[in-house]
């Protein structure tokens, strides 16, 4: 091949070839910021429809390079007649060496179709039947993985294929229950009646009105086996603000014990609880 050959060929196929790249690279970006643009916006009102324009534009990339990519090798004069059969012997082997990038996308699927997370959801992956595993925000879903923010700052990056118990912490709304353990003389009525004058008027503050679902009710009063009564105060909030809840409920509840000359018999014990629809 001489050099007005390659000359020739850079001039006709090679130019086309670069503008090819070249297309694809801009209509993978348009591609990017168009579904992106208007989801982006609604992170905090419908994490799931940010979470679903991920995957699209995720789509939407491969697409666009696949495409590319078989034009780029028409132009190397390549039949794509006989790319096929090769390509599909390859896909044979690389299938069964991909099964799990596979999986990955599956679960990725139902994990969008299922509205089980979507983005800025606190959620909680583990290993089904405990409770323990990695807890974080969610900062990016895409088909085959899922990326976790914790709350010491640490990046997690999770396959969909290993998401076997996933707890959504932040689904709708969360309950908040409080166990308070009082000396077996107290007075119940009245010390439940202080606990909930507290939550009510925790209520009624402009921080916590929309915040707080309804007002928090004692639920349940049974005896220990030290002796002590354990009465529980619970009230649904909506879940983004669980933890800080949970909080400033704890401190007013001290606050009107003591103001009332009540001392727990123990210190306060809280657990959160979400629920879905």
């Amino acid at each position: 091949m001489s050099f007005d050959d390659i000359s020739n060929w850079a001039r006709g196929s090679g130019l086309e070839i670069v503008l090819i790249f070249l297309g694809a690279v801009l209509l993978v970006r348009f591609a990017r910021w168009f579904l992106l643009r208007t989801p982006s916006r609604l992170r905090g009102e419908d994490r799931h429809k940010y979470a679903l324009a991920q995957a699209m534009a995720w789509l939407a990339t491969a697409t666009i390079w696949a495409v590319a990519g078989m034009l780029i090798l028409s132009k190397f004069n390549v039949p794509l007649t006989s790319v096929v059969p090769p390509a599909a012997v390859a896909g044979v082997a690389v299938g069964f060496g991909a099964q799990k990038i596979v999986a990955d996308l599956l679960s990725g699927f139902f994990l969008f179709s299922e509205r089980q997370l979507g983005y800025g959801d606190v959620v909680r992956i583990s290993q089904p039947g405990t409770t323990s595993g990695v807890t974080g925000t969610v900062e990016e879903l895409t088909l085959r993985t899922t990326r976790l923010r914790t709350t010491n700052g640490e990046v997690v990056f999770l396959p969909n294929g290993e998401i076997r118990q996933l707890t959504n912490l932040s689904l709708d709304w969360a309950l908040i229950v409080i166990d308070i353990f009082l000396p077996a003389d107290v007075d119940l009525e009245g010390a439940a009646e202080i606990l909930e004058i507290a939550g009510a008027v925790m209520r009624e503050e402009p921080r916590w009105s929309s915040t707080l679902l309804d007002d928090p009710h004692v639920t349940s009063v049974d005896t220990q086996e030290s002796g002590d009564l354990r009465m529980r105060l619970s009230v649904r909030v909506r879940a983004t603000a669980r933890v800080e809840a949970d909080r400033a409920l704890r401190r007013r509840v001290i606050a009107a014990l003591r103001q009332a000359g009540i001392r727990p018999a123990v210190p306060l014990a809280t657990s959160g609880e979400s629920r879905g629809r």
